[in-house]
């Protein structure tokens, strides 16, 4: 067997047209599945007969699928490949250490280092003998000299330890995001037919040949033909660009393709092709996907900042951000890629680190800070080098008079470079590198919380925008509810049971219709399990409301499965699935006697309009008019929606022989005339915990709304019973229908202040549909009438809730009842499915902020305190009291160290007391102002005390005027060690942000703050007694030691101080890192600005002067290169590129591009990817390579080259979106 199956693969290889194991190749099924629509179905009625014939050639079977015995799913494995394309190799850990000495400072360093160590090394011949002047006199006895090289060794060692940190902290992030994803990949499962069993299984495991079972929602993980389809309608613009819903059906186009979406409808289709055969994974092979490079953003941000003070590099590389908001708007543009289908294979959920929208606030703030900081950083070091070199010149030259000596160059040349050391250390320690660092790992360590919480982070920015919230849209059904169905109350035969009756009092004709009209006209894929643990509740399948009624056909003693079974799914003569549109699902049966019956059930107010009968107590039908149904909808229905119930009504229609076969397409003919079976009120209980989850919402300053499909009775009894509706509030109520009136001025259009009436009284949206649920998002997050922007948080489930997700500045899916189309619009999956996950996903949002803040208010008094010490010590003793290397290994403690052991506080619930930040709120509030300067003030006082006065008070050698390589002295020892130990326990003081008094309190429940506090403080112990000339330390005694530390343990006194004083009465503080205000920014600016959702603030310093020239350059330059794409006979997509290499689809999304369109509008549809979920892919391994490797030739017009992406000069400028030269879409 196992050399008849080798011999098979051997053939499969060798003579693909008569395979040895199936009746059809590899390439034959191929090229099956490249045509389209007609020439599809004529290519298996020649090749197959027809579709039942090309499963027998699969050797599968349409009803019971494969038989599933794992040596004939491996056997199709081998023969047509499995369904997954693989993931690119991770980058190593080397190429995540060369990438991390990109760094501009550190190259700066690493510079300074070599040439220290190079004159070190240089014995000039005999300066003893000549006078170079007092400075550099008496230098060194011989053993001193043989020390010079240490300095430079050791900025070089400390260069490498950051390095190696940052690189460990990218590879860690990186393992970690691949776990996440392999995660998601697992849970990802599809619904396929195997031994006549239905299960589901992993998308990876399906194999050629399995019969799929797909419905509403689905988005197909392998290409396949249908055998049987009812209704189906499906969105190919993910392979086509084509926004239309493409209807399949037997008759005209059976073959389906992987990625693209279930509009529509249900059925069932034979797998054909999986994996890289697959018509995504051909176009992911053209793309190279197989080594697709995701870059995360932090890694890139960390050069940004140094970038920023380098102006000319700035030129080269738009900020991220920009660039970002360049994706943002070309998000209609690329969603003709077939990129975003990836997904389809579950395998290359790449995307989730991509970030959404816009850049986010917090980055926004962090960036313009960043920028500002580094600013006066480069000033401050520049001054410093400036006053030193003077300062010597002056004193050598002019003050002693000497000539400059030949001989003594080199010494001079040493002083120089000994200056410039000590500008780059305070440019070193006055850049914040550690701020990228810290949101780094303040988001990865909670996204990784945040899975224990139910949430599944699927962009990591979402995480900290959720902080801000203000606004929460809610589901109703399975986010406030348990989503359990269940049938609570009937009207049946004229008679209102408050509990489902016995079966023996209910008409047997009725009993029968009902039945029957309950099993048919369900989808086959709902049906109820026996429960997993003995005793517990049946399991629910499918979809819940159906779940429902199958429920209650089975309370009425009848068996639902023994009715399918005899009328299969294959026997239905028609369906109408449920959609939105409708509101309800009709099932056709053909009799016996070539009449006609239709079951019908849908929303009781919609389907008793279409009603003309209704079954009574004898089981005839009598005439039911319109008077009738009001009273029916007094009596019954309102009754019953007003106890939260969701009400269903049954009816049927027969069409007899006599008038023939209806005219099946026109449904508003099918669908009237009906008979009224019953009306069910089915319940489903709110969750138990959702009452407190919502108070604590409403506490913590976020407004809850319920959005709901259901009727405005039901949803204002479980809004009242979740606490969304308080009595005695001032709150609103309305239906989709009275909310569009209300929203849109006469000729229907929709009026933004008209919305701005409505929302902030509005608590239930009921009936609504899919746009309303966008229009009410939208409408407040781009509202303007409260003083903050609102940040909006929806959730949501079905396919049709996209858009909303999509629009929402955080989209939760359900993880459970979620479509797929839902969770990949999403930016956070609800595992769990329930609303009390939404807060903790606000507490760890606010906690990412509050992280933030304390690690910037630690790293702040450091900054403040080491760049003035740095810079009047250099002034005014001709060198800097703390060294380069002790300022790097500060810097490693205030950059790296205090960023994990900040960033890593777990949240705690007094977090969700506070009201939310709002977007224009500064990272450093008034309060962390008064805290910085209030330590820095004292840690100064300290340090120039002993500076100046420390030999006096330790009674030991001064160490001011010492020599070039003068030994390290004790006093100079005495300043570093108080330093560092005031950094030690400012770090605990950092803890609390909002003037809180107890500053240990929960310090024990982060391990990670006390071992790095503990770790610290004896590494430094180490590099005291033991560090030498490296670190120019010599050991202290225990006296000293005590002295330092109790200096140390000051803040602690002092931060009680300082807290005492209230911020309200220090006016003078001003705050720092706000977002950019509208009022600082020019009028003409402005209006450029104004198509971008955020202003970009880093980008706006270095913008002003740059446009006009731009302007023409980028034109010509642009013009030029489409003139050449369309030259150029080599490859269609030569010109567009410089080959250079642009390594992720993160570079290649994030330069700001153009895209020149065709012109026709672009119509969002349900899946309007962002261009950054289109697949992160490299784009290269064209079909013909032209010769310059451009590693990222833009296969984007794999189909028809409707949009092509022009790059216009790379090293130009940072264009955004909003400079004129966007018009360039325009112009071309």
């Amino acid at each position: 067997m196992a050399n008849n199956s080798y011999s098979g693969v051997k053939n499969s290889v060798a003579e693909p047209n008569h395979d040895g194991e199936f009746g059809c190749s590899l390439k034959e099924l191929r090229s099956l599945m490249e045509l389209r629509g007609a020439e599809g179905l004529y290519k298996i009625q020649e090749s197959f007969g027809d579709v039942n014939g090309l499963c027998s050639r699969l050797k599968t079977s349409p009803v019971d699928g494969l038989s599933g015995q794992p040596l004939d799913i491996d056997k199709r494995k081998e023969a047509f490949g499995q369904n997954f394309i693989p993931p690119k190799k991770p980058k190593t850990f080397l190429q995540l250490v060369w990438e991390a000495l990109q760094d501009v400072t550190l190259i700066i360093l690493e510079v300074a280092a070599i040439v220290s160590l190079g004159l070190s090394f240089y014995k000039p011949p005999d300066s003893e003998s000549k006078n170079c002047g007092k400075a550099a006199g008496g230098v060194e006895d011989e053993g001193e000299s043989e020390a010079g090289w240490i300095e430079g060794a050791a900025i070089l060692l400390s260069v490498i330890c950051v390095v190696l940190v940052t690189a460990f902290n990218d590879w860690s992030k990186e393992k970690q995001f691949r776990g996440l994803q392999s995660r998601i990949e697992q849970e990802q499962k599809f619904t396929v037919v195997r031994g006549g069993q239905v299960i589901p299984i992993p998308v990876a495991e399906i194999v050629v040949g399995d019969i799929a079972q797909i419905k509403y929602g689905d988005l197909l993980p392998a290409d396949g033909v249908l055998i049987q389809g009812n209704d189906l309608k499906i969105d190919e613009s993910s392979l086509t660009g084509e926004s239309d819903h493409v209807k399949k059906s037997l008759e005209k186009d059976p073959l389906l393709l992987s990625g693209t979406h279930v509009m529509e409808g249900s059925g069932k289709m034979v797998v054909t092709a999986v994996g890289v055969n697959s018509q995504t994974g051909i176009i992911f092979t053209l793309l190279g996907a197989a080594e697709d490079d995701e870059d995360e953003e932090e890694e890139k941000k960390k050069k940004e900042k140094e970038k920023k003070k380098e102006k000319k590099n700035k030129k080269q590389d738009g900020s991220v951000e920009n660039r970002k908001k360049a994706k943002a708007q070309d998000g209609a543009a690329m969603e003709m890629q077939p990129l975003n289908s990836d997904e389809a294979e579950g395998e290359e959920k790449r995307k989730s680190n991509l970030p959404k929208k816009e850049k986010s606030v917090l980055q926004g703030k962090l960036t313009k800070l960043a920028v500002q900081i580094g600013k006066a950083g480069l000033v401050m070091s520049a001054i410093t080098v400036i006053i030193l070199v003077v300062l010597f010149v002056v004193d050598t030259f002019w003050v002693q008079g000497l000539p400059w000596e030949k001989e003594c160059t080199p010494v001079y040349i040493q002083f120089f470079v000994k200056f410039f050391i000590i500008g780059v250390t305070v440019l070193v320690v006055a850049v914040p590198e550690g701020l990228p660092l810290a949101v780094t790992i303040s988001l990865a360590y909670s996204v990784k919380k945040m899975m224990k919480d139910n949430n599944l982070v699927r962009h990591l920015d979402a995480c900290e925008t959720m902080g801000n919230a203000t606004a929460i849209c809610s589901d109703k059904t399975g986010t406030l509810t348990m989503n359990r169905m269940k049938v609570v109350q009937v009207n049946i035969a004229d008679k209102h049971y408050k509990k489902v009756p016995e079966p023996d009092v209910i008409p047997a004709s009725i009993m029968d219709l009902l039945t029957v009209g309950i099993s048919v006209n369900c989808a086959y894929t709902t049906k109820i399990m026996p429960p997993e643990k003995e005793g517990g509740l049946n399991r629910q399948v499918g979809n819940k409301t159906e779940c429902a009624l199958l429920g209650f056909a089975m309370d009425l003693k009848k068996d639902y499965q023994a009715i399918r079974n005899e009328i299969p799914e294959e026997k239905l003569y028609k369906v109408y699935t449920f959609n939105s549109v409708r509101k309800s699902m009709s099932t056709v049966l053909k009799n016996a006697d070539g009449s006609f019956r239709m079951f019908s059930k849908g929303a009781s107010e919609i389907l008793l309009k279409k009603c003309f009968k209704i079954l009574t107590a004898t089981g005839e039908a009598k005439v039911f008019r319109p008077r009738d149904r009001d009273d029916m909808v007094k009596r019954v229905i309102e009754p019953m929606a007003s106890e939260g119930l969701r009400t269903i009504c049954l009816a049927y229609r027969d069409f007899p022989v006599s008038e023939g076969e209806p005219d099946w397409d026109n449904e508003n003919e099918i669908l009237s005339r009906l008979t009224c079976v019953c009306i069910v009120g089915i319940e489903d209980p709110v969750r138990p915990e959702v009452p407190d989850a919502i108070k604590k919402c409403q506490r913590a300053g976020i407004t809850v709304r319920m959005v709901t499909g259901d009727n405005l009775n039901t949803a204002r009894a479980i809004a009242t019973k979740c606490g969304i509706l308080q009595v005695g509030d001032d709150f609103l109520c309305i239906e989709g229908k009275e909310f569009n009136r209300r929203i849109r001025n006469e000729k229907g259009e929709i009026e933004q202040e008209r919305i701005d009436k409505i929302w902030p009284k509005l608590r239930v949206l009921a009936r609504s549909s899919p746009t309303d649920k966008h229009t009410l998002v939208k409408g407040i997050i781009d509202s303007t009438v409260v003083e903050q922007r609102q940040v909006v948080a929806v959730t949501g489930d079905g396919t049709n809730d996209g858009p909303a997700l999509k629009k929402a500045d955080v989209g939760f899916a359900m993880g459970i009842a979620g479509t797929d189309v839902a969770k990949e619009a999403s930016d956070i999956i609800l595992t769990d499915d329930n609303f009390s996950s939404i807060v903790k996903a606000v507490m760890w949002g606010r906690n990412v902020y509050d992280s933030i803040s304390k690690f910037l208010q630690f790293q702040l008094t450091v900054n403040v305190v080491a760049v003035i010490v740095a810079f009047t010590g250099a002034c005014i003793t001709q060198d800097s009291p703390l060294k380069a290397v002790q300022m790097l290994w500060v810097n490693l403690i205030m950059d790296t160290f205090a960023s994990l052991a900040l960033a890593t506080e777990p949240p705690t619930e007094s977090l969700l007391l506070r009201k939310p930040y709002g977007r224009n709120k500064p990272l450093i509030s008034r309060t962390m102002m008064k805290n910085i300067l209030g330590h820095a003030v004292y840690q100064l006082t300290i340090i120039f005390t002993l500076l100046f006065a420390g030999e006096k008070i330790f009674d030991i050698d001064s160490g001011r005027n010492a020599p070039l390589h003068a030994p390290p002295s004790e006093h100079y020892t005495i300043v570093f060690n108080t330093f560092v130990m005031m950094q030690l326990f400012n770090e605990i003081n950092a803890r609390k942000i909002h003037g809180e008094r107890n500053v240990f309190e929960g310090i024990f429940n982060n391990l990670i703050f006390c071992s790095i506090v503990f770790g610290t403080f004896v590494i430094q112990i180490v590099i005291v007694q033991f560090g030498g000339k490296p670190f120019s330390c010599v050991g202290l005694n225990i006296e000293q030691w005590l002295w330092c530390v109790f200096l140390g343990f000051g803040c602690l006194l002092w931060g009680q101080i300082i807290s005492s004083i209230p911020t309200s009465r220090l006016k003078f503080l001003k705050t720092a890192g706000h977002g950019t205000q509208k009022e600082e920014i020019p009028d003409e600016e402005l209006e450029e600005l104004d198509d971008l959702d955020e202003i970009d603030h880093a980008e706006r310093e270095l913008r002003r002067g740059q446009i006009l020239w731009f302007r023409g350059l980028n034109r010509i330059q642009t013009q030029i290169r489409v003139v050449n794409a369309f030259r150029s006979s080599l490859s269609p997509y030569e010109g567009l590129e410089k080959p250079e290499s642009r390594s992720s689809i993160h570079n290649f999304m994030t330069h700001p591009e153009f895209r020149i369109e065709d012109s026709e509008p672009h119509i969002p549809l349900i899946d309007d990817t962002d261009a950054e979920d289109d697949a992160p892919t490299k784009r290269n391994a064209t079909p013909t390579p032209p010769p310059p490797p451009s590693p990222n030739q833009n296969n984007n017009a794999v189909d028809s080259g409707i949009h092509l992406f022009l790059d216009p000069s790379k090293p130009a400028t940072p264009s955004t979106p909003g400079s004129p030269m966007h018009s360039l879409e325009t112009s071309l």
